[in-house]
């Protein structure tokens, strides 16, 4: 068993004659600092969301879709979501495994028996994102101590991915981030197969996590154990998952994206976004074997994306550079960064970087312990590992992981929870409760279509159906004539829109603050 002292073999995990399982080096008191951390974050990405909720900046694109589709099940229904179906052409009763594969959604269902409503996915995504805290900190303790453990969790906690994440209200990649992490962490533990299980449950967050599958295959070919009996186990067993892990990967991601999806009623080329090498994905692979420095000229066109893979490692100083298990994300971040057409897959907003942020903490805090091992190495060929080297070389490591907290602490501002410091997320301005007035209009239990701030505050209690160009003639219509709001280009459209409804029959019963509720 390892000591406090120790450092594990570069590229090798705990064995199965030395695992110290999920505490390994955490002193004993300390386990529920984790735990407590975890629900401090909890509490700190719920206040966030449900604040953003009722202040009005949540957005029926997409909380709405997935509120829909939850209750559908709490109600055993398939995850139907009208203003999805409605808004895309794919009709009223769309199931949302159409658009996207993650039936991982339905263990939410039974919590809207205690809450039907948008809340109760914002409250559940701020649980499952801080409980990642728990398999980073265990791994984290494990190889370099408490305190590290600490600086890499809040690091993960407080990074720029996750507070993106909670600002685009909610999406699957709410358990990706904790399966992400639990699944490196019983593999570092020595728990291979509980890791692969782990790596496996991925596959029902979204048609495309066989690729952070992939990843962790090709993660697990990658270690280069140094001792004959670390060599031996690895052979036994990590190479083998590991070539299974990449299989299962590569077959699950086109089947689920090509036969899943569209047996679902969905279409299997929505997403395609390779245009640029190819008409579908079959030239668009062969292109990239046959002309690679396209992809290469792809990875910076636009030049925005390598602003963001930059902005992935650069606060972790670096470390998941020198870390195997960086190769994890690459399956997955090459599949947004080669792409030529959805601009929202490359830019460092929205939702898709959570999906990388855990493996990228946990691989730099592996990328801290290698460093801290060739320090060691480095005092050991100039025969000087006394006391004071070998203690200096136990706190190099824990220094990188206050570098690293700090790097992340440093973008904060810059990303989404700068908000916390704005006075009207707190208390309601003038455009807030005009929308709260608004709604307040529209009767429970009718069809409603409603601008894309407003239709939240109405998901529990009405259909919703998304405002929108094409005119849905639903009883009810809340609009707004002062800002551009989703899918309008211009605010002298939607006042087309509303003179439109009234050409036709609508009656205005409530104006205020450029918000309009319109009854039929």
């Amino acid at each position: 068993m390892r000591t406090a002292g120790t450092v594990p073999l570069v590229a090798a995990p705990v064995t199965a004659g030395d695992a110290t399982g999920t505490w390994g080096r955490v002193r004993p008191g300390g386990r529920a600092a984790p735990l407590l951390l975890a629900v401090a974050a909890a509490c700190l990405y719920a206040a966030y969301a449900l604040l953003r909720l009722r202040s009005f900046r949540t957005s029926t694109y997409d909380l709405v879709i997935f509120d829909q589709a939850v209750r559908s099940y709490s109600r055993l229904n398939g995850p139907i979501a009208p203003v999805k179906g409605v808004h895309n052409g794919f009709g009223p009763h769309f199931s949302i495994l159409g658009d996207h594969f993650s039936p991982i959604l339905a263990l939410i269902a039974p919590f809207y028996r205690l809450h039907d409503g948008p809340a109760t996915l914002l409250v559940a995504q701020s649980v499952l994102f801080a409980l990642a805290i728990v398999p980073i900190w265990a791994f984290t303790a494990r190889r370099l101590g408490s305190t590290a453990a600490l600086c890499a969790s809040l690091a993960y906690a407080l990074s720029w991915p996750i507070a993106e994440a909670l600002r685009f209200d909610f999406h699957e990649v709410a358990f990706a981030p904790l399966l992400t992490a639990v699944a490196i962490e019983r593999f570092d533990a020595g728990r291979r197969w509980q890791a692969a299980v782990a790596a496996v449950l991925l596959l029902l967050v979204k048609e495309d996590a066989g690729l952070l599958i992939t990843g962790f295959g090709l993660y697990l070919l990658a270690l280069r154990p140094r001792t004959r009996t670390d060599r031996a186990w690895a052979l036994r067993g990590d190479r083998p998952l590991g070539m299974a892990l990449v299989v299962l990967g590569l077959v699950t991601t086109p089947v689920a994206s090509r036969v899943l999806v569209p047996a679902f009623g969905g279409n299997g080329n929505y997403y395609f976004a390779y245009g640029a090498f190819g008409p579908d994905m079959k030239a668009a692979a062969l292109h990239l074997l046959t002309h690679p420095w396209d992809a290469v000229k792809a990875l910076g066109t636009p030049p925005v994306k390598l602003g963001t893979m930059t902005l992935l490692v650069l606060p972790l100083l670096a470390l998941p550079l020198v870390s195997p298990l960086t190769l994890v994300v690459v399956p997955p971040l090459l599949e947004r960064m080669l792409s030529s057409k959805f601009d929202n897959w490359w830019a460092p907003h929205y939702h898709y970087n959570a999906f990388l942020v855990a493996t990228l903490v946990l691989a730099a805090v592996d990328g801290a312990t290698r460093v801290q091992e060739r320090a060691g190495e480095r005092a050991r060929s100039r025969e000087r590992l006394g006391e004071r080297a070998r203690s200096e070389r136990e706190r190099l490591g824990v220094r990188l992981m206050a570098g690293m907290l700090a790097g992340t602490l440093v973008l904060v501002p810059f990303f989404a929870f700068r908000t916390l410091a704005d006075g009207s997320l707190y208390v309601r301005d003038a455009r807030a409760r005009a929308a709260a007035a608004a709604v307040s209009r529209v009767p429970s239990g009718v069809e409603v279509e409603a601008v894309n701030h407003a239709g939240p505050a109405l998901s529990g209690r009405a259909r919703v159906l998304l405002w929108d160009r094409t005119p849905r003639w639903a009883d009810w219509v809340v609009g707004d004539v002062r800002y551009v709001q989703f899918p309008f280009e211009s605010v002298g459209e939607q006042r087309d829109r509303v003179a439109l409804l009234e050409r036709s029959g609508y009656r205005t019963v409530f104006a205020r603050d450029g918000y309009v509720v319109l009854h039929r």
